[in-house]
C-alpha cells in the first residue's frame, strides 16, 4: 500500500476525530479488555443515547448513578465539574490551591476510568468555600461559566441533563447553588443560535429532552414525601463486568483520596430520586421518547440489524472472529455519512434552505458517527489483540533534542495485520511508511529519530499557562500540536487548522491533549483504521513494576526556591537556596536574583555550567533587607538567563500511587516579608495532620521545631517543648490520638502549650478534643479580610509578646477561618469575633482555656493558607499563640 493511501485513511481519521481529542489517555498502561468487556462494549454500539450529570466540584457527581448510566444503559455518560476543588485542603499532603486542582483533576479521570463516564471542566476556579450563589458570582464570570457549560452540551449533545444540587440554599454552598443555576440556563442557551455565536464555528446548537435534579434524602425535610419523584434503581448487577453498579462506584468514589472519601461498595436494591426541572416531564422513564436505537439518525436502521448480528455470533473464546462483521459495520456507519456531507458540499455556494438543512442533518450525524466509529475502532483493536506503544528513554525532553521514539507493535490474535505508517504530531519527523504484515504473536518495533521543535512550549496544564484572576482561569492561545505533513485541512470544519488547538478547543478539556502523538495507520482486512497513540516514558520500579509517566517538555532550565516564604523579624540575613535543573545537557548561562528597593544580595548573580541532563545545582544566596526595606510583605523572584533567554520558572514534581506523575512549572517567586516580630521561647515540637507547611513558617520565624510522630508522644519527650503544635486535621487523620490525648493534656496540665488547628466536624477520632467539652461544627468566615473585633483586648494571646492590631487581619487569602466551635464550656475564653456579610457574629475562632498550670488553644483561622502565602498577621498571632504563659 502506498503512502498517499496511509495519508488518506489518516485524513479521515483526522476529520472525525479533529474535535474529540479528550480520549487519549496520559501516562497510562495501553488498555486491555477481557472478552465480556468487549462483549459490552459490542452492545453500547447499539445504544444512542447520552446524558450528562452537572455540579460544582470534585466529589460531588453520584458515582453509583454515572457507573449505572455507562454501564447499565450504556449511554455517553459525562460529568460537567464547574471547577476542579483548588480551593479545598489536601489530606494526603501539603499542595494546594492550583496544585490540589491537579491532583483533584487527576483523581477525577481515575475516577471515569472505573465507572465509564468522561470528565468535563468550566474555566470557574473555586476560590473556597462561599455561602451563596449571589457571592459566587461576584467572584465568577457568570457568562463565561454558562459559556463553557453550553459548549459541552453543545459537543457531546446529551439527551438529559442532570444536576447534583438544587438551585437555592439548600445546596449548601454557593458553588452547589450556582452549579444548578447555571444548568437550568445551560439548558436553554444551547439550543438558542444568539446564545454564543461563537461556538456556532465548531458546533451546532443542541437542545436536551430534559433536565432532572438528582435528588435525596439529605434534601427532603423530614416527614417529606418523595413519592412524586421519578425513582430508578442503580443498584444492579452487571455480570459482564462481574460487580454491581455500587461497587464500581465505591472504587471510583474512592479515588478522590485527597478529600479521604474512601467508600464502602453497596448491593442491591439503590433507588435514586430524580426531580422534574425542565423540558418534557418524563412519566416512568428518565429516557422515554428518546430513540436510542440506530433509527434516531438517517439510514442508520440497517446498521443496528447488522450490530444485533454481530452480537449475536460474538465468540467470547475467540473474539477476533467479530472483526469481520465490525468492519462492515464500520463501513456501513461511513456510507450513511457520505450522503448528507455531498449534500453539504453541493449547497456549500447556496444561501438558503437546502443548505440550512443540510448542515442541520451532517451536524446531527457527525457526532454519534464520531463516537460510534471510535468505539469499533477500539473493539477492532480490542478484538485482534493489537498491543501498541510508544515509549521514549527519558521522561523529559527539552527544546531542540534529538529524541529515539520506540514504536512497539503486538499482534495477538489470528487476523493479520499490515501497519501502514506512522505520523509523529509535536516532532519534527516526516512520516514513516512500514511495509510488514504482523502474523499471530508477532511483534514489530520501528525507531523514530524525532527533533523536538525550538518553539515547543513546555508542557504545563493548560489552565495554567496564563494567569488567572480569583474567580477564572484563562484559556491559552492557540496551541500548536506539532507539524503534518503539508495538505492536511479539516475539509468538514475548515475553523480548525490540523496541527493547531484553537482556543475554544480547550473549553471543558479535563487536561492538556498529549504532546506527541503517533498517527498510527494499520490495514485490516484490507481496510485502513488511524489510531492516536500518546508518546510515553516507561520504566520498572523493583516494587511496584512496570509504570508509565508523561512524556514532559522542559525548559533548558527550571529554576527553584526552595521555601515558600522567606520571613524576616530582624535585620539580619538569610539563605536563600536557588536550584537550577537543567532540562538538557551542556546548559550555560547567569541567574540572580530580583528584590524589592532596600533589600540586598549577594552574590550580586552566578555564571552556572551544568554538563548533564537533569542534574541539579544548588545556590546560596544571602538575602537581608537594607536600610530603604519597607515593612510588609513584597516578592523576590529568581531568573536564569540562557542565550539571551530569560527563564523564571520552577519545576515541581507531583507524585502519588493513584495518579499519574504530574509536572509543573511554578513561577520561581517567593513572598518577602520583614515585619516587627518578637518571640519566646524556642523549641517546638509538631504532630503533623493532614498536611501542612506550618512547620517551615515557625523556623522562618526563628524556632526550632522538631517534626513528632505518633510513638514521640510520651511525657518524658514532650517536657522538652515549649510549645506543641497539632496540625490540620489532626483529630480526622490520627487515630492514634485516642490514646495519646491524655498524655497530651498531662503535658498542658503541667505547665505546656499546647495549639490545635481546625479539625473538621465529621469524621473526628474522638468525641472530645479538648480538655473542657466543645462542639465543632462547619460555621466559618469566607470572606478573607471580614472586620475583626477583639471581645478581650486584654488577653494576653494579643499583646504578648506582639500587640495584635486589626491591621494583622489585612491581606488574608481566600478564608478567614473554618470549622469554627458552635458551642463550649465556659471555662474557653473567646478572643476574636467575625462574620461574614448578613450573618451574625462568630466568636470561637480561637478559644483559649487554661488546664493546670499550662494552656490550650483551639484555633480555626486558616493559618495553613495565610503563612505559606507570606501574610504579616499570621505569623505575628502564630507566635503569640506558641508564647502564651512564657
Amino acid at each position: 500500500m502506498r503512502l498517499s493511501t496511509f495519508r488518506a485513511a489518516l485524513l479521515a481519521f483526522l476529520i472525525f476525530n479533529s474535535q474529540f481529542l479528550i480520549g487519549v489517555a496520559q501516562a497510562q498502561a495501553p488498555k486491555t479488555y477481557s472478552s465480556s468487556e468487549i462483549l459490552l462494549g459490542l452492545k453500547k454500539l447499539n445504544v444512542l443515547g447520552s446524558v450528562l450529570y452537572l455540579a460544582a466540584h470534585p466529589d460531588d457527581e453520584n458515582t453509583r448513578l454515572i457507573a449505572y448510566m455507562a454501564n447499565g444503559r450504556l449511554l455517553e455518560t459525562g460529568y460537567l465539574s464547574c471547577t476542579r476543588g483548588d480551593g479545598g485542603q489536601n489530606l494526603i499532603g501539603p499542595e494546594l490551591r492550583e496544585q490540589l486542582g491537579v491532583i483533584r483533576t487527576q483523581e477525577l479521570l481515575a475516577a471515569r476510568r472505573i465507572d465509564g463516564g468522561r470528565q468535563f471542566f468550566t474555566r470557574a476556579n473555586d476560590f473556597g468555600f462561599s455561602k451563596t450563589s449571589d457571592e459566587t458570582f461576584t467572584i465568577w464570570d457568570k457568562e463565561q461559566v454558562l459559556s463553557d457549560m453550553v459548549w459541552v452540551i453543545r459537543q457531546r449533545r446529551p439527551d438529559v441533563l442532570i444536576t447534583r444540587f438544587p438551585p437555592d440554599p439548600r445546596a449548601g454552598h454557593g458553588h452547589h447553588q450556582a452549579s444548578a443555576i447555571l444548568a437550568a440556563e445551560a439548558f436553554d442557551a444551547a439550543g438558542d443560535p444568539k446564545r454564543f455565536p461563537e461556538q456556532l464555528k465548531y458546533v451546532q446548537v443542541w437542545q436536551p429532552k430534559r433536565l432532572y435534579w438528582n435528588t435525596g434524602s439529605f434534601f427532603v425535610k423530614p416527614g417529606e414525601s418523595m413519592d412524586g419523584y421519578l425513582k430508578l434503581d442503580a443498584g444492579g448487577y452487571n455480570p459482564l463486568l462481574g460487580q454491581s453498579y455500587g461497587e464500581i462506584a465505591a472504587r471510583s468514589r474512592s479515588q478522590h483520596k485527597s478529600q479521604g472519601f474512601g467508600s464502602a461498595a453497596t448491593r442491591g436494591e439503590a433507588l435514586e430520586y430524580l426531580q422534574y426541572v425542565k423540558g418534557d416531564k418524563a412519566k416512568t422513564d428518565l429516557f422515554e421518547g428518546i430513540d436510542m436505537t440506530w433509527n434516531r439518525v438517517p439510514g442508520g436502521a440497517p446498521i443496528g440489524k447488522m450490530l444485533d448480528e454481530v452480537i449475536r455470533k460474538y465468540d467470547a473464546a475467540n473474539p477476533s472472529a467479530s472483526v469481520a462483521g465490525l468492519l462492515k459495520v464500520r463501513k456501513a456507519i461511513y456510507s450513511i455519512y457520505e450522503t448528507p456531507a455531498k449534500t453539504y458540499q453541493a449547497a456549500d455556494a447556496v444561501q438558503g434552505t437546502n443548505r440550512i438543512e443540510a448542515e442541520k442533518e451532517l451536524n446531527h450525524l457527525q457526532f454519534w458517527i464520531t463516537t460510534k466509529i471510535e468505539q469499533i475502532d477500539e473493539l477492532l483493536k480490542a478484538c485482534i489483540g493489537l498491543y501498541v506503544e510508544v515509549t521514549v528513554p527519558a521522561n523529559t525532553i527539552a527544546s531542540g533534542e534529538e529524541v529515539e521514539l520506540a514504536l512497539d507493535i503486538v499482534n495477538r490474535s489470528t487476523t493479520p495485520v499490515n501497519v501502514v505508517g506512522a505520523i509523529v504530531s509535536g516532532f519534527k519527523n516526516n512520516g514513516v511508511e512500514v511495509k510488514e504484515s504482523i502474523q499471530a504473536g508477532k511483534s514489530v518495533r520501528k525507531d523514530l529519530h524525532c527533533i523536538v521543535p525550538s518553539d515547543m512550549s513546555v508542557s504545563q496544564p493548560y489552565w495554567l499557562r496564563e494567569v488567572a484572576s480569583v474567580g477564572m482561569y484563562s484559556l491559552p492561545k492557540e496551541l500548536s500540536t506539532g507539524s503534518l505533513p503539508a495538505g492536511y485541512i479539516n475539509q468538514d470544519n475548515p475553523n480548525i487548522k490540523l496541527g493547531f488547538l484553537p482556543q475554544q478547543i480547550f473549553v471543558g478539556l479535563p487536561e492538556t491533549p498529549p504532546i506527541p502523538l503517533i498517527y498510527l495507520t494499520v490495514l485490516v482486512d484490507g481496510k485502513a483504521i488511524a489510531y492516536q497513540v500518546p508518546v510515553q516514558y516507561k520504566s520498572t520500579d523493583p516494587v511496584e513494576g512496570e509504570k508509565y509517566r508523561p512524556l514532559v517538555v522542559v525548559p533548558p532550565v527550571a529554576v527553584n526556591i526552595a521555601g515558600r516564604a522567606y520571613v524576616f523579624a530582624d535585620n539580619q540575613p538569610k539563605t536563600v537556596p536557588v536550584t537550577l535543573r537543567a532540562g538538557k545537557a551542556g546548559v550555560k548561562g547567569s541567574l540572580a536574583l530580583t528584590l524589592p528597593a532596600g533589600w540586598k544580595v549577594e552574590p550580586a548573580s552566578f555564571t552556572f555550567d551544568i554538563a548533564s541532563k537533569d542534574a541539579e545545582q544548588t545556590v546560596q544566596f544571602r538575602v537581608q533587607p537594607g536600610a530603604g526595606a519597607q515593612e510588609g510583605k513584597s516578592e523576590l523572584r529568581a531568573v536564569a538567563t540562557v542565550d539571551g533567554q530569560v527563564y523564571s520558572r520552577g519545576y515541581q514534581a507531583i507524585e502519588y500511587n493513584h495518579i499519574p506523575t504530574q509536572i509543573l512549572f511554578p513561577e520561581a517567586v517567593a513572598p518577602l516579608v520583614k515585619l516587627d516580630l518578637k518571640r519566646k521561647g524556642q523549641e517546638i515540637g509538631y504532630l503533623m495532620g493532614a498536611g501542612d507547611e506550618v512547620p517551615d513558617a515557625l523556623r522562618q520565624i526563628g524556632y526550632t521545631v522538631t517534626l513528632l510522630k505518633p510513638e514521640d508522644i510520651t511525657d518524658q519527650n514532650l517536657r522538652r517543648f515549649d510549645a506543641v503544635v497539632l496540625g490540620i486535621r489532626a483529630y480526622n487523620t490520627l487515630d492514634k490520638l485516642k490514646t495519646l490525648q491524655p498524655t497530651l493534656l498531662k503535658y498542658v496540665e503541667n505547665g505546656g502549650n499546647m495549639v490545635v488547628q481546625y479539625v473538621v466536624s465529621r469524621g473526628t477520632v474522638m468525641s472530645q478534643i479538648g480538655p473542657y467539652p466543645l462542639t465543632l461544627s462547619n460555621d466559618r468566615v469566607t470572606v478573607e479580610n471580614a472586620p475583626v473585633t477583639f471581645l478581650k483586648p486584654q488577653q494576653p494571646l494579643l499583646n504578648t509578646p506582639n500587640k495584635i492590631t486589626t491591621k494583622d487581619f489585612e491581606g488574608w487569602v481566600q478564608e478567614q477561618g473554618l470549622y469554627y466551635p458552635s458551642s463550649w464550656d465556659a471555662k474557653y475564653q473567646l478572643v476574636i469575633s467575625s462574620h461574614d456579610p448578613n450573618e451574625p457574629a462568630k466568636e470561637s475562632a480561637i478559644l483559649v482555656a487554661d488546664y493546670g498550670k499550662g494552656h490550650y488553644i483551639y484555633t480555626g483561622l486558616s493559618l495553613f493558607r495565610e503563612l505559606p502565602a507570606g501574610v504579616p498577621g499570621a505569623y505575628r498571632l502564630l507566635t503569640n499563640m506558641v508564647s502564651l504563659g512564657k
